[in-house]
This record gives structure tokens, sequence and C-alpha cells, in this order.
């Protein structure tokens, strides 16, 4: 083979050799390239997992807040029940104990009208009406219930209502109550009934 033919065909070996270096740098550029982009996209696809999609976000304080309110309801509904029966049942017992109070009075009262056929002592019966009577009052007085007194007591709003007005009175009587017509009663320092009452004018 001649020097030219020689050199010829070496030129060729370069240049295929330069070709497949070439060829090699480009796929390690393109694999190395790729291999980055990759990992760019991981971390991108990351982000986006740890990232929070704001709708979803709203949706569950939503819910939350929803569970929150109905379990709310719930409870004031049960609390509303509760008091209700307490309520009722504290009126009840109230009532109760005023019947199991005025009880033995009745039993009284039964036998002074049982035993008043067989008697002709009227002082003796009027004695024993008394004792009930005195009976009565201090159960009463027990249970809360007290009289409002009116004998010269100036005449107060709170306490007296006025249904007749007496005229030519004392000077010391004017504006004070003269005469009580029904006898006013409190219960637990509560007004239940007013003293109705004959004012001096």
């Amino acid at each position: 083979m001649s020097n030219k033919n020689k050199f010829k065909h070496q030129a060729k070996e370069d240049i295929l050799k330069n070709q497949e270096a070439n060829v090699e740098t480009q796929a390690t550029e393109d694999s190395e390239a790729n291999a980055e982009v990759s990992e760019e996209q991981k971390e991108v696809e990351a982000a986006e997992d740890t990232t929070e999609d704001p709708l979803q976000k709203v949706e569950a304080e939503l819910a939350e807040l929803k569970d929150k309110y109905l379990r709310t309801v719930a409870e004031f509904e049960n609390y509303k029940k509760r008091t209700q029966k307490e309520k009722a049942e504290l009126i009840f017992n109230g009532s109760e104990k005023t019947v199991s109070a005025i009880l033995p009075i009745l039993d009284d009262m039964e036998r002074a009208v049982a035993n008043s056929a067989n008697t002709e002592d009227i002082q003796a019966l009027e004695e024993g009406w008394e004792l009930i009577f005195k009976k009565l009052q201090t159960t009463l007085e027990g249970l809360g219930v007290k009289k409002i007194e009116t004998e010269d007591k100036d005449f107060d709003v709170d306490f007296h209502e006025a249904v007749a007005m007496v005229p030519g009175v004392e000077e010391d009587k004017k504006g004070k109550v003269v005469d009580c017509v029904q006898t006013g009663y409190t219960l637990n320092e509560k007004v239940i009934r007013h003293a109705k009452v004959a004012v001096g004018q």
C-alpha cells in the first residue's frame, strides 16, 4: 500500500474515532442532562405532593367546623331537656313538700269537725279552732310564707293595695294603714298577695 493510501486510511480511522468519541461524549452529556432533568422533576413532584390543595384545606376546615357546630347543638338540646326535667321535678317536689306539711292540719280539722257534733262547749270548740289556725300559721312560716304586717304601718305600694281612702282621720294617721280588708302574704320575701287596706286621707 502506498504512503498516500496509508495516509487516507489513517485519516478515515481518525475521523471515525473522533466521531465515535463525539457520539460517546454527547451520549454521556445527554445522559447527565436527562439525570439532572429527572432529579429536578422529582423535586418538583415532591414539592407538589407536600403542597396541600387550598380547596381541600378549606373543605377539611369546613367539615371540622360543621362537626363542632352539630356537637354544640346536640349538647345544648340535652342541656335544655335536662333543665326542663329538673324544673318539673322541683315543682313537683315543692308541691309534695307543701301538701305533706299541711296534711296533719287537715287531720286536726277533720277531728274538730267530728267532735263538734258531740260537744256543746262552744268555748272549747273555739279554742280548738284557734290552735289549728296557729298550727297552720306556724307550718306556713316553716315553708317561707309570712303575713304582711299592716297595723300602724305607712302605706307601701310594694306590700299594700289601697281599696279605700278614709277621710277625716287624725293627723298622725294620714298616709298610714287604718284597716286591713284582706291579709297579704310573702313567700321567701317575695309578695305573693298584696294586703288590701284602707288608708287614712
